[in-house]
């Protein structure tokens, strides 16, 4: 379980601090909360005291978390994921934010954190913004639920940011034209403009504010990291399953009516998590995995399930009232 104390969140060893502003405070449980990265290891504290003065949204909790570690590979280490996810946790329980309007940004390396981080922690946030940051290895598939922005300075070429900017941009195209309900996005590259965006950027703030994450969609496209997770959305698989999950592992689920279909690597013991947000648990469901009937009936609300739900995720939104466990 995480420690909260004092503007830090601790994981195992791991420590994440915090600095913060509120702007045009929401009444409790209504509140917004904006997170944004810090940047790179030889400036970290210098930039990280500069990202909480970077961005002023209308209204919210802004939170600039400072990274535990100074490695070049810190959005690429397992702490950091949960470290996020417990930070959203905290400001629900102590600030009221609300859990629907959770904002990720981050510049220059907080951007490289962008294109790992959103993907793989889709289900927890409302909308993302990536800006001047480097991709690396990052596939966007897992953005289908999560409005994603880009911004870029036309002349940021050191190591390729703003044509790698441009190509991610054609991919969401595509990814958006195969699959019209998903993979919201918007771009921005400024011509002529360098690293530095003279905080044109913060064009972002207002296009993420207008989304709120919707935690039951009916269609879900879960594609493993080299950080893997258990759980996206309400799918979740075993813990052996997870640690043995490799990077590009994809499982997608869609639901029409009351037939959930399951295809990709479905791991025998996968939970499904449901909520009369998803189906009528008055009915009968049907599950599906690669064309064959898994469950046919119908699945009974159950308080096990309720508190087992808030037990993994304090995520009041996010509850789910019923549970299928697939063999």
């Amino acid at each position: 379980m995480p420690r909260i104390a004092a503007r830090r969140i601790t994981i195992g060893v791991k420590t994440r601090k915090g600095g913060s502003r509120t702007f045009n405070d929401a009444p409790f449980g209504k509140r917004s909360l904006w997170i944004g990265g810090n940047t790179a290891p030889a400036a970290r504290d210098q930039q990280w005291h500069n990202q909480v003065r970077l961005y002023d949204p209308a209204e919210g909790s802004y939170l600039a978390p400072r990274a535990p570690t100074n490695r070049w590979n810190l959005w690429h280490e397992g702490h950091i994921d949960p470290l996020f996810a417990a930070s959203i946790d905290a400001q629900v329980a102590v600030n009221g934010v609300d859990s629907n309007r959770a904002y990720l940004m981050g510049y220059s390396a907080g951007g490289d954190g962008v294109w790992q981080v959103a993907p793989r922690t889709a289900d927890r946030f409302a909308a993302a913004a990536m800006m001047a940051g480097h991709p690396n290895d990052a596939s966007l598939i897992g953005l289908r639920n999560l409005p994603f922005a880009i911004f870029m300075g036309g002349a940021d070429a050191a190591y390729k940011r703003n044509t790698l900017a441009a190509e991610k941009t054609a991919e969401l195209d595509r990814l958006q034209a195969a699959d019209p309900g998903g993979y919201v996005h918007m771009s921005l590259i400024y011509p002529g403009l360098p690293h530095w965006m003279n905080r044109k950027d913060a064009e972002a703030l207002p296009w993420m504010a207008g989304s709120t994450r919707n935690p039951w969609p009916k269609r879900i496209v879960w594609v493993q990291d080299d950080v893997t997770h258990k759980r996206f959305y309400w799918l979740e698989i075993p813990d052996a399953a997870a640690a043995a999950a490799k990077q590009g592992d994809t499982m997608e689920a869609v639901v029409e009516g009351q037939t959930i279909a399951l295809t990709g690597l479905m791991p025998a013991g996968t939970m499904v998590w449901l909520s009369d947000r998803l189906v009528d648990l008055d009915r009968p469901v049907r599950v599906t995995v690669n064309g064959r009937v898994a469950y046919a009936g119908k699945v009974a609300r159950t308080a096990a399930a309720i508190d087992r739900s808030l037990a993994e995720r304090l995520d009041g939104a996010d509850v789910a009232t019923a549970a299928l466990q697939l063999q």
